[in-house]
């Protein structure tokens, strides 16, 4: 009795971990899933430093019970639940999808993010936001079209402020040629 009540404790201890280290965590019904597509499924989800946790409903809730961020999600805990906790890198959403087209078994029941629960739909739209590195060259692709168009805009300051003191200075000679004839 004494070992499962540890069992419980360290699961508990595990889940709230995880979650401390999450910025989303999405709930899937399994149900139908063989242990090898489970472990394919963390497989996938690894190189965006996801995990799932396949545990008990009364384990996460009361993981979740103090933990103000993470309450909402005991309105999706029923059935049978894997949970895929998200660090920060939401490609994970896209390598759960691309697991979910090939077995067909599982559906996102919801998550949560920053304290609201968000619908399969929400979490379906995050996934389609481009990575962080995506974001980055987009910007830094901007940054050096602006950088371009200064840099070119500034080399065109001298020519056409000699230009400009060109026609100024024709201007003032064709002006004092007139005046001392």
């Amino acid at each position: 009795m004494g070992r499962t009540l540890e069992n419980k404790k360290e699961i508990v201890a595990d889940l709230k971990e995880s979650l401390s280290e999450s910025t989303l965590a999405f709930v899937i019904d399994y149900q139908g899933l063989t242990v090898a597509e489970i472990t394919d499924l963390r497989r996938q989800l690894r190189p965006s430093g996801a995990v799932c946790k396949v545990t008990k409903n009364t384990l996460m809730g009361i993981a979740i019970q103090d933990q103000e961020q993470w309450q909402p999600m005991s309105e999706l805990l029923k059935g049978s639940s894997a949970f895929v906790l998200v660090k920060e890198d939401l490609s994970a959403i896209k390598a759960y999808q691309a697991f979910q087209k090939a077995a067909k078994k599982t559906e996102i029941r919801g998550g949560v993010m920053e304290g609201r629960v968000l619908s399969e739909a929400d979490i379906k739209a995050l996934g389609d936001l481009p990575s962080k590195e995506q974001l980055m060259a987009q910007i830094a692709g901007a940054i050096n079209g602006v950088a371009t168009k200064l840099a070119v805009g500034i080399n065109e300051v001298p020519s056409s402020l000699a230009r400009a003191l060109q026609a100024v200075a024709e201007k003032d000679n064709s002006g004092s040629s007139e005046s001392a004839s």
